[in-house]
């Protein structure tokens, strides 16, 4: 039997393993994701089945965890248990098909949990209930009982990706800045947290400011600006040991605005020189910073499309904040945003084929999407202040900083589906803003 290695680098290691279960042809059943309304998929999932006494506690919370990843996107909707006909009194149970579609189910998912030689061992399948037909293999996961979290948001990641054709985005991370204390004097460190809230770790204390963390492309390393010298400088981190170091500074000047470039051999940034702020590059290795732009207008928050080809980044070159798209050589640039209103931290998403940025107008703050060539303008929120978006594994999701108003205002972390649906608050212990997405786990 053929076994894939899950397992990721440091904090984000829980030693996952994945081996086939039960196979059959797949069935018809499929999610087409528009931007209009969608009514979510009804589906059945009974808790997983604890196949050892010991197993029960960890088979209720991982079906717990499954369903919040389904119903969280607003594309599934879980059919109550009190409704099922068919009761499963083992994983290899024949399914009752007109059991199920009889309560309108058109998926089912079948799971069981057993913890053996130290492992909690999880193994599921999917069936399209209108079909008769099992979706796709079966699959068996194992990994440390700590790690039962990360075992439910891959078989949630699976079942997703079966349905809609699409990546997951469940096992996955963010970097963010933790705020605590008043609004004119905030104490910030940087933290790391499941996609969901879940796990959340300090990287750092609240001794000095921090902004922007940025994950590299294998979501080992995060990279940031840091104020600990009393000046704007980038930090590199490990994520894995949460090490970390400055990287070079050319004396005189203060830089910002870090990204690693895809491969992750090169960083990006912003650097202010002699009052001029401009866009640079340098070797993650260290080396001599090339400079991409020159220009008495200010250059900040660049972000490379998914192939490393293309930069966008926000300029005032043409008196108001807009975005502009450049060869990742430098060159001279194409301005991309036209609609009335400033534009700002543009990101490039996963998939290629969009750019999320901010937009202000009209005294409203908005998280928009548009074309890499700035066509199909979209705003997807709108509020007193959101900023900062951050795309999701699949491109799928946006996740986002919004700030409440008044003296007692504070910041907390958004997600939003890019079609403008399923607009939520993603949970932190405390105030939170400066987010970042991981890729998935590995």
């Amino acid at each position: 039997m053929m076994m894939a290695g899950l397992a990721a680098a440091g904090v984000m290691s829980a030693g996952l393993v994945a081996t086939p279960a039960m196979a059959q042809d797949g069935g018809p059943l499929h999610v087409e994701i528009t931007d209009g309304v969608i009514e979510p998929l009804p589906y059945a999932m009974p808790t997983f089945i604890a196949e050892t006494p010991d197993a029960a506690k960890v088979a209720q919370d991982i079906s717990s965890v499954i369903n919040s990843d389904l119903s969280g996107t607003g594309l599934f909707r879980q059919i109550p248990q009190d409704a099922y006909i068919q009761r499963f009194s083992s994983f290899g149970t024949p399914v009752s098909y007109p059991d199920w579609t009889g309560i309108k189910a058109q998926a089912l998912v079948v799971g069981a949990v057993s913890m053996q030689g130290g492992k909690a061992v999880v193994k599921f399948r999917l069936f399209d209930t209108y079909s008769g037909a099992e979706m796709g293999e079966g699959q068996q996961l194992a990994a440390t009982p700590q790690s039962w979290r990360r075992l439910a948001h891959k078989v949630a990641d699976t079942i997703y990706s079966r349905i809609t054709g699409e990546g997951g985005y469940f096992d996955s991370r963010v970097a963010f800045v933790s705020e605590t204390g008043p609004k004119n004097a905030r104490q910030k460190r940087l933290a790391i947290m499941d996609y969901d809230g879940a796990n959340v770790n300090y990287l750092t204390d609240s001794s000095t400011i921090v902004l922007a963390p940025r994950f590299s492309s294998d979501g080992s390393k995060l990279i940031y600006t840091t104020f600990e010298t009393g000046f704007p400088r980038i930090k590199m981190m490990n994520v894995g040991n949460v090490s970390s170091q400055l990287l070079p500074e050319t004396p005189g000047t203060m830089t910002f605005s870090p990204r690693f470039s895809p491969d992750g051999s090169s960083i990006l940034y912003s650097m202010e020189q002699n009052g001029n702020t401009d866009l640079f590059r340098m070797s993650t290795g260290g080396g001599a910073p090339q400079r991409l732009t020159n220009s008495p207008a200010i250059e900040t928050a660049p972000s490379y499309s998914p192939d490393g080809s293309q930069i966008v980044f926000e300029s005032d070159r043409s008196g108001t904040q807009q975005l502009y798209v450049m060869s990742a050589n430098g060159g001279e640039p194409t301005r991309i945003s036209f609609g009335e209103g400033r534009y700002s931290t543009p990101v490039w998403s996963p998939r290629g084929d969009m750019i999320a940025f901010t937009k202000q107008h009209a005294g409203r703050f908005h998280i928009g999407v548009m074309r890499t060539d700035g066509s199909e303008e979209r705003l997807l929120t709108a509020s007193f202040l959101d900023e900062g978006p951050t795309w999701s594994p699949n491109g799928r999701v946006i996740m986002f900083t919004r700030e409440s108003p008044g003296a007692s205002g504070s910041a907390s972390l958004w997600s939003v589906d890019i079609s403008g649906r399923n607009l939520k608050k993603v949970p932190t212990p405390s105030a939170a803003s400066d987010v970042t997405w991981s890729p998935l786990l590995q």
